[in-house]
This record gives C-alpha cells, sequence and structure tokens, in this order.
C-alpha cells in the first residue's frame, strides 16, 4: 500500500459532509463498476446518500453478469434529476473521455487514464496504475475496510481485466491489491462473471469481422459498420488478439452518431494511446495505454473527410491514419 494512502484517504474525506447526496458517474466496464462500488463502500454512513450512474448503454455479458452477480445498484444518467445531487464523483474516467460526461463538472476525479489537463476539488489520477481498482483499494485498506465479498470479487475481477492477467500494463501496487483481494473475493463468482456466454445475437459480429478483415504486417483491420454498443468492437478487437500472428487488432464501428475505433496490441509494439492520439486526436477523442486504447470521432465531424456511405473507402482511411503512426 502507498505510504500517502492515509493522506489521500484524508483529503478525500475531507470532500464530504454528513448531508451530501453523492452521485458516482461512470462509463460502465469492469473498472469503474467496481471502483464505484468501492466508493459506496468508502462513504457508507458518512455522506446522506450515494447513487451510481452510467453514461453508457450496458450489453456486454461480463459486465451485465457482473451487475447482477454482484447487486450493483445503476442509474443510466438520462434518468437522472442532477439537482438532487451536490457532490460529483468520477471513477475511471474523465470529463473529456466522453461526450456524455458533458454538463458534469465532477469534484471528485479518481483514475488511472492519463490526465487530461481537467481541474476538480480532489484528483488522484495514476496512469502508472494497471486499473482504478487497485487505487480504490489503497483507499479501502488505508480506512481500515475488510471488503465484503462482493466487493473484494468485483474490485478483484476489474483488476483481473483491466491488466488482462497482468499482461498489460501493470504496477507494483497492482499486485499487492490483487493479492490483498485475492483473500476476500469469491472465486466462485469471479470466474461466473469472466465465463459468461456471448449473447447470441453478437455471433452475427464475429462472422462478419472473419470475413471482412484486412491484415498487414501483423495487423488487423475491421470495420463492422452500425454496431449496438461501442463494446462490440471491443469484443471484437480481444478476440483477434487471441490470434498468435497478430500484433495489432483495430476494430472500428459507429454507434450513437460516433465512429468508434478500438486498439490493442501485444504490448510490444508502439504505444497504442499514443497511435490513437496521433491519429485521431485532432478531429474527436482519443488515448489509451501501451496495449489498449480507443479513439471517437461525431459522424458529423467527418463530413467532407471520409464517405460514411462506402464502407471500402472509410476502412481504407482509418487504415491509411493509423499505418502513418504505427511502427511494429
Amino acid at each position: 500500500m502507498s505510504s500517502s494512502a492515509p493522506e489521500k484517504l484524508r483529503r478525500f474525506y475531507d470532500q464530504f459532509s454528513s448531508d451530501d447526496h453523492v452521485l458516482v458517474v461512470i462509463n460502465a466496464d469492469p473498472d469503474s463498476i467496481a471502483c464505484a462500488m468501492a466508493v459506496k463502500r468508502l462513504l457508507w454512513r458518512k455522506v446522506a446518500s450515494v447513487d451510481i450512474a452510467n453514461i453508457n448503454i450496458i450489453k456486454r455479458p461480463d459486465n451485465l453478469a457482473m451487475i447482477r452477480l454482484l447487486g450493483v445498484n445503476l442509474t443510466h444518467i438520462s434518468k437522472i434529476d442532477r439537482a438532487g445531487f451536490n457532490r460529483f464523483v468520477m471513477v475511471d474516467s474523465q470529463p473529456e473521455h466522453n461526450d456524455a460526461f458533458s454538463g458534469i463538472n465532477p469534484d471528485i476525479i479518481i483514475d488511472h487514464h492519463p490526465a487530461t489537463g481537467l481541474q476538480a476539488s480532489f484528483m488522484d489520477i495514476r496512469p502508472q496504475y494497471g486499473a482504478g481498482a487497485s487505487i480504490l483499494t489503497e483507499y479501502l485498506r488505508a480506512a481500515k475496510i475488510k471488503p465484503s465479498s462482493k466487493l473484494a470479487t468485483g474490485l478483484f475481477f476489474a483488476i483481473k481485466t483491466d491488466t488482462n492477467n497482468f499482461i498489460r500494463q501493470t504496477s507494483f501496487e497492482d499486485v499487492r491489491a490483487f493479492q490483498f483481494l485475492f483473500h476476500y473475493a469469491n472465486m466462485h463468482l469471479a470466474q461466473n462473471i469472466e465465463h459468461v456466454d456471448l449473447r447470441v445475437d453478437f455471433l452475427k459480429y464475429f462472422k462478419m469481422a472473419l470475413l471482412s478483415r484486412r491484415m498487414h504486417k501483423g495487423r488487423a483491420y475491421v470495420y463492422l459498420g452500425a454496431v449496438e454498443s461501442a463494446d462490440v468492437c471491443v469484443l471484437i478487437a480481444d478476440f483477434f488478439m487471441r490470434v498468435n500472428s497478430i500484433k495489432w487488432s483495430i476494430i472500428s464501428g459507429v454507434c450513437e452518431k460516433k465512429l468508434i475505433i478500438i486498439f490493442r496490441n501485444d504490448g510490444v509494439c508502439r504505444n497504442a494511446g499514443d497511435v490513437a492520439k496521433k491519429s485521431f486526436g485532432a478531429i474527436g477523442l482519443a488515448g489509451g495505454h501501451k496495449s489498449m486504447a480507443r479513439a471517437e470521432i461525431a459522424i458529423a465531424d467527418l463530413n467532407g473527410i471520409v464517405n460514411f456511405e462506402d464502407d471500402e473507402k472509410l476502412l481504407k482511411w482509418i487504415i491509411g491514419k493509423i499505418e502513418k503512426k504505427v511502427v511494429s
């Protein structure tokens, strides 16, 4: 545990009073869900209420299983009356990461992604960590809170997922947090979440990706067209990284009037976050870590740049932008 954890916990608690109504806002995935669970536990009996709101539509089977099996209560941000809250917390994200965060000025930001320059009353951003769950585990330990089985399982699974079993960017602190949580987590629950079956309606995207993939020097490119959730692109990107000859997996699709591009690599090649930012940062939101990254570009901002009516030309445009930046 970091030697400064007790001081950071003290400053975190200083942001709240007993009559506060707190909203934790997340872009729901295993790490953000677990972090939000931890914040809720840290603030138990210290504030008037804590609710969790997600900005995305949750469709990934593992995310749905995690929410169901761990008993997490989430409300979509569109159904939240923000006037009912006076303190806003953002975990595993920063406001500039997604347009859906617009209008939310967080008082507290706890994240493991690179800093975007936004300021808040309390900020704890540690890009050297592989998972936000590791940071929140330090807070729990500093508070001398023994996590419940469900909370420990969520944090345990989040670290396992975000570090890809410690293959992706990982720090010694991630390992320490993982070891601590291992004693309290329910392995049966964790396995049920991890091994949840794919939705049948997602299989069509795998078929499409296999048939339409473009390969170039160990890089797999796929454009899926319209997808019901950006999570589809994530699933396909992770799937291609299981093929031993693939060093990069770049999967794109259109969702909610945005072009989504998901990057994965083997951790040996160039930094995926840098490649995403240099390729698409000038026209959209882009960034990430060494082996995983993401870009989101509003379709309206691509008018006159690329023809969305021609899938072939769009994929060629994506490949061209990336190939200028990727050096294996």
